[in-house]
């Protein structure tokens, strides 16, 4: 169903059945298959994964992979009940995307003329899209070479769930993506077997030089810290929230709304910084020997 009806990705397919297997195990060593296990079960298995020391974040998605699959098997005429119903989910923290600085992003950019030419060509045109578009990984690596052909002013994207959605490129996007135009085969980003897409691995060990040769930590830089930048700059700058739900492909809005908090953060952080009555810019103003707690005081 998740295939054939949602157009779920192959690394969602894989996630759901290692999630459902590991719940079938527990189920068959209580005595029960997963598809007829009891409320009681799946209670004594959300306790069990807390209690050998699973994340939160853990937890909460090998729950919502049950919930799904019990929804299912209800729709499905399979089960006439929803045991997993009354299962609470732990409460996740909320993180914030991490995103880079736009200095940082003109350094990754730069930093791809210290490549081999054939890898320089290939991760400027990626870069270059993914910063102007903030397309996921697996839409960069899943667009036909025939994506850009007519000018390529904007890009239709085949997103999650098999969602189409057109994202407009820039236009030093566009000049680094021709070379890889003119070429043939039918991947924009071609592997070493020019017959199959450029993979999330190769790509990401691509993009690991590019980080050391800009200077910057390559455990900062992914292609999803990239779509957080895209994201985070085009608020900052004076995007509307509801066009860049629309850019990112977020199926609701609650989704975008995080980078609000990105920027109340980033805004914050500057008035600390820079506002001449925050307590750090007025200890620098009124020079050492200023005692704590009288830089906010009388007056």
């Amino acid at each position: 169903m998740l295939a054939a009806e949602r157009g779920a990705a192959r690394n969602t397919l894989t996630a759901y059945r290692a999630d459902l297997d590991d719940a079938s195990v527990f189920a068959l060593g209580r005595g029960e298959t997963l598809p007829q296990a009891s409320a009681t079960t799946l209670r004594a298995y959300s306790a069990s994964m807390s209690d050998i020391g699973l994340s939160a974040r853990t937890v909460a998605r090998r729950l919502s992979a049950l919930r799904q699959f019990f929804r299912f098997l209800m729709r499905d005429g399979r089960r006439a009940d929803d045991p997993t119903e009354l299962l609470d989910s732990p409460r996740l923290p909320r993180t914030l995307p991490k995103y880079l600085s736009e200095a940082e992003v003109d350094a990754l950019l730069a930093a791809t003329a210290d490549l081999p030419a054939a890898q320089s060509m290939t991760m400027r045109a990626a870069l270059e899209i993914l910063y102007a578009s903030g397309l996921r990984v697996s839409e960069l690596l899943g667009l036909p070479r025939t994506a850009l052909a007519g000018g390529g002013e904007v890009l239709l994207v085949r997103g999650k769930g098999g969602k189409e959605r057109v994202v407009p490129l820039s236009d030093s996007a566009r000049d680094a993506a021709r070379p890889l135009v003119a070429r043939t085969g039918r991947w924009l980003f071609p592997g070493r077997d020019q017959g199959r897409a450029l993979t999330r691995q190769g790509f990401a060990a691509m993009l690991k030089h590019v980080a050391l040769a800009a200077g910057i930590d390559p455990v900062r830089v992914s292609p999803h810290v990239l779509r957080h930048s895209f994201a985070s700059h085009m608020l900052a700058r004076g995007a509307d929230l509801r066009a860049l739900q629309l850019l990112l492909g977020h199926a609701d809005i609650a989704t975008t709304e995080i980078y609000t908090h990105v920027l109340a953060e980033h805004l914050q952080r500057l008035v600390e910084q820079h506002h001449p009555l925050a307590e750090g810019a007025v200890r620098r103003l009124l020079g050492p020997g200023v005692p704590d707690g009288s830089v906010r005081g009388g007056g």
